[in-house]
């Protein structure tokens, strides 16, 4: 593949058109990001007390990351997104971090991602036996896990516009449909008279939050939603991205709530509780209802769509943090052999670091004893490196407006600066409470020993954190490209009294860049 300025990053006349993302693609970028049809399984262990967590953390984290997105988004469009807005309010340090926090997880959730998709594809067949076998055959599993990466990773390098149209048909095709379709069909099953598999009373809606096994495997929704604000460092992409971004942003959270709570409400209803599988369940609801519908043969087609979805997630995730992250590394934060892009102005070498990581971790994910065990620990272990990120960014609104309090925001967090205080303070309670809680090993699923499962927790999620530390304290001014168009901060301008440094308990910067 060709290579333009493969030592200075690209130049600022090969920037992408800032009309490469429309409108549109913004609102499935975000969908995309954040939808996923494959982790409806998990929550409907719960039956209809799933719709009571959902709206709970739609209530008290989506609602927040949403609203406090929009405002930073708005008030700071241009490139960096996490980094830049937690930069803002306390320092390069900590935006590294949360910015690190993001690429990483992904990294670390695309081995579960990926092994819905084997699954799902592996149900095409005509032969429902046959298909059971081959969805069991480990290598199979594998082939399409690195498959589906590496397509997805050849598809963000060719450049924002096919990132986008693949994010806003898949995620059509892919999520949309089948759910409508899974919804639709739950929906005339229970009105056709049909039986529900779980309680359908006011009983079962509220769980009992006295036991932390029903909250800790409830934690993981809060990932459920994570990734609304990722799409934020393609803000140069979007044409009048201070009013598009909070529109799309606030749309696509909207429905992320009615498509995995009613999703999730269908799998429950058709699925009995016993028989729940974290991969497979929603293939079962799937054919379970078209059989019921008198459309069996649909059921290899649905199955081919939700591929497709897998495939426009894992393009969204693939493309969006690594954006971000070369954007901070010409800037730099990273060494000089990560600001290499071709000629599409898309991060070669920090895509194929990615998606050599990934092939690994899938690799190991795949051939370990015990899949359910593996799939659950890294579930969990992005929901807290992800939770690191948020806690940042919601103590980063509340910070910046008090630093900053003339900066415009086209769109802000309604309530003046106690609305600021109201809506950051129960994002970042809310996420802090989901951290402490993931540490806890799940009830409903087998995963051997407590203990090694809770150290292994500790010991990665420790070792992730101190990582990006690491990096930021071994970098040196020759990491920073000289032609980066990286904008400085509001506390780096001549004469701004802004600057985090001269704040009381603020982190050390070095003489260089951001």
């Amino acid at each position: 593949m060709s290579r333009q300025d493969t030592r200075q990053g690209p130049r600022r006349s090969a920037v992408r058109p800032a009309a490469a993302i429309t409108v549109t693609s913004l609102v499935m970028l975000n969908v995309a990001a954040v939808v996923s049809l494959r982790g409806l399984p998990a929550e409907a262990e719960y039956g209809l007390s799933s719709a009571f967590y959902y709206l709970l953390a739609a209530l008290f984290f989506l609602a927040p990351v949403a609203i406090v997105a929009a405002e930073l988004a708005s008030a700071w469009p241009a490139e960096g997104g996490m980094f830049r807005w937690v930069g803002e309010a306390f320092g390069s340090r900590w935006g590294f971090l949360a910015i690190a926090m993001v690429f990483i997880e992904g990294c670390i959730w695309f081995p579960t991602v990926l092994t819905f998709a084997a699954v799902t594809l592996a149900y095409t067949g005509p032969d429902a036996g046959l298909d059971q076998q081959v969805a069991d055959d480990r290598v199979f599993v594998l082939a399409i896990v690195l498959v589906v990466f590496w397509l997805a990773t050849l598809i963000s390098l060719r450049g924002a516009s096919a990132f986008a149209r693949t994010a806003r048909w898949g995620g059509i095709v892919g999520t949309l449909v089948p759910a409508a379709l899974l919804i639709g069909l739950g929906a005339a099953y229970l009105l056709g008279g049909e039986p529900s598999s779980t309680p359908l009373t006011w009983g079962a809606f509220v769980p009992d939050l006295s036991q932390l096994d029903n909250i800790v495997l409830a934690a993981g929704i809060f990932l459920f939603y994570a990734g609304i604000e990722v799409n934020a460092v393609h803000v140069g992409s979007i044409r009048n991205p201070e009013r598009t971004y909070p529109v799309a942003i606030l749309v696509a959270a909207l429905v992320a709530v009615v498509v995995l709570t009613l999703g999730t409400l269908t799998v429950a209803v058709v699925v009995p509780q016993d028989d729940i599988s974290l991969t497979t369940s929603l293939l079962q609801a799937f054919d379970h209802l078209l059989a019921w519908a008198g459309i069996s043969w649909a059921g290899p087609v649905v199955a081919a769509m939700l591929a497709v979805g897998v495939l426009a997630g894992v393009t969204t995730w693939v493309a969006g943090p690594a954006t971000g992250l070369h954007a901070v590394a010409r800037a730099g934060f990273l060494p000089r052999w990560f600001h290499r892009t071709n000629r599409h102005g898309m991060a070669t070498n920090i895509l194929l670091v990615q998606a050599l990581v990934v092939t690994v971790l899938s690799v190991m994910f795949v051939v370990m004893p015990s899949v359910q065990s593996a799939y659950q620990l890294l579930s969990q272990l992005t929901v807290i490196l992800y939770l690191v990120a948020y806690l940042l960014m919601f103590a980063a609104v509340v910070a910046l407006r008090r630093s900053q309090p003339g900066r415009p925001r086209p769109y802000r967090v309604p309530g003046g600066r106690a609305g600021v205080w109201v809506v950051g303070g129960v994002g970042f309670v809310a996420s802090l409470l989901a951290l402490v809680t993931s540490f806890a090993p799940p009830g409903q699923v087998a995963v051997g020993s407590p203990v090694t499962y809770v150290v292994l927790l500790v010991v990665l999620s420790v070792l992730f954190v101190a990582l990006p530390l690491l990096v930021y304290r071994a970098r040196t001014p020759g990491w920073r490209d000289a032609e980066s168009s990286f904008e400085p901060f509001t506390w780096q301008t001549s004469g701004s009294t802004d600057d985090p440094r001269q704040r009381p308990g603020a982190p050390d910067h070095a003489p260089h860049g951001p």
